[in-house]
């Protein structure tokens, strides 16, 4: 009969099992207003999933739309910006 013994490599954390670094964390609040706002437009397909949409919940569908990208173009600019001033 064989045993099985647990690898140490395997057993041990992994290096990507660590906190997010201040880069990373920087990266998530920049984006942070658009993943808020897609967000906010799954919750409004979600309401409206169940049921027939009436008026009030496309309005809400379209309004979140709108937002998420608002928020994009804002992210893709103030990205843009970021990149310039490096440069």
């Amino acid at each position: 009969m064989k045993t099985i013994v647990a690898l140490p490599a395997v057993v041990t954390a992994d290096p990507f099992d660590e906190e997010p670094s201040n880069t990373e964390l920087d990266a998530i609040e920049r984006e942070l207003p658009l993943i808020l706002a897609e967000v906010e437009l799954l919750d409004a397909q979600i309401i409206a999933l169940d049921r027939a949409p009436n008026e009030i919940d496309e309005r809400r569908i379209r309004r979140a739309r709108r937002r998420v990208l608002a928020e994009r173009r804002a992210l893709a600019n103030r990205t843009n910006g970021v990149a310039e001033v490096s440069a």
